[in-house]
């Protein structure tokens, strides 16, 4: 499978978000501001890419010692940690994004959608450098479906029409759902 069919796959066709339902917390809770949306999204693609590094060569020793059963445990272990990493590194350097992000960022550590990409690759056979572009593609998903989502929540909030009995959750869960039918198209691509 060529790298290009894997990176557009998995943005559009198998989008976590939107076509698999993972990370669907920090998709709905995130995605009320576009700056929080996209720094998010960049923290997602930057621990989803590290976490595949990590876990990815990880599984081979468990495979190669016959201890494929810790994969969950382990690599739950690793995530937490990178994303405590991360939490560092922005709290350091960007204080702004890190402030934005709040109690999200350390919802990283629980996001199905990392721990769900570092499996899926494992079992789908993708080779080390497979898995990394399946990561970077699925960050890149991750991110096209918050600042797409965020564009939505923005022009839903604007709009003085909503029928009161719409307002808030329904309307932010029904545009969550157009957008996940409106990826379906999507599907057949690759």
């Amino acid at each position: 499978m060529s790298y290009f069919s894997i990176l557009l796959g998995i943005i559009l066709v198998n989008n976590y978000v939107l076509a698999q339902f993972l990370g669907i917390c920090p998709f709905l809770g995130v995605s009320k501001k576009l700056d929080s949306a996209v720094g998010m999204g960049v923290a997602v693609i930057f621990v989803m890419v590290l976490a595949t590094a990590v876990t990815w060569p990880i599984q081979q020793l468990l495979n190669r010692f016959e201890i494929g059963y810790l994969q969950t445990i382990v690599f739950i272990l690793v995530i937490a940690a990178l994303v405590q990493f991360v939490e560092m590194a922005l709290k350091k350097f960007i204080p702004s994004l890190h402030k934005a992000l709040g109690v999200y960022l350390p919802l990283i550590t629980t996001n199905c959608a990392v721990l769900g990409v570092c499996i899926s690759n494992i079992d789908d056979g993708y080779t080390y450098l497979q898995s990394l572009v399946n990561s970077l593609g699925a960050g890149i998903g991750f991110l096209l479906a918050m600042v797409i989502f965020s564009g939505m929540r923005r022009k839903i909030e604007d709009n003085t029409d909503v029928p009161r009995a719409f307002q808030g959750v329904p309307i932010t869960m029904t545009a969550a759902a157009l957008l996940s039918l409106a990826f379906m198209g999507f599907g057949g691509l690759v």
